[in-house]
């Protein structure tokens, strides 16, 4: 039987004790919105509120072992050890191709990149002849009027 006053449950009390709790200080609405969310899984007893504690910390502990186990290969043995070293052996080669395809990619985009320069470097050079042309084209040219003085514009 629970005689709390204020239900963890979304109602009117709750939703403007939090948005007030928020207004004044941020903190304060943070733990009225966890009291709406996962009061009901503490039930108000100190008792079920450690029974939970408890079990949020044994998934942690066991998920940190899992990861512990994974990272040194003993997560996915099957027992028969024949088959794990088939895995081991098809694992490592994969692992191999993986490295090779990558050195391929970096190969590539090196080749692309080399390519690209050539390019850049050929439209910029191509640039600066007609920019050559272009400006003796449009320098004035000395004028001979045929009095033996050349005169310029």
């Amino acid at each position: 039987m629970t005689t709390a006053i204020i239900k963890p449950q979304w109602s009117f009390v709750t939703i403007a004790l939090m948005v007030l709790g928020f207004m004044f200080w941020w903190p304060v609405g943070l733990a009225v919105l966890a009291y709406i969310v996962w009061g009901e899984y503490l039930g108000g007893s100190a008792e079920r509120a450690e029974r939970w504690v408890g079990r949020q910390k044994q998934w942690a502990r066991d998920c940190r072992d899992r990861s512990r186990n994974h990272q040194r290969g003993f997560a996915n043995s099957t027992g028969n050890a024949a088959f794990d070293d088939y895995r081991e052996e098809q694992l490592k080669r994969l692992d191999e191709e993986r490295r090779r395809l990558d050195d391929d990619i970096r190969e590539f985009h090196e080749y692309m990149r080399n390519l690209r320069k050539a390019r850049d470097r050929e439209e910029f050079d191509r640039f600066m002849a007609d920019r050559r042309t272009r400006s003796q084209d449009d320098r004035p040219h000395d004028r001979d009027h045929g009095d033996g003085n050349r005169q310029g514009y």
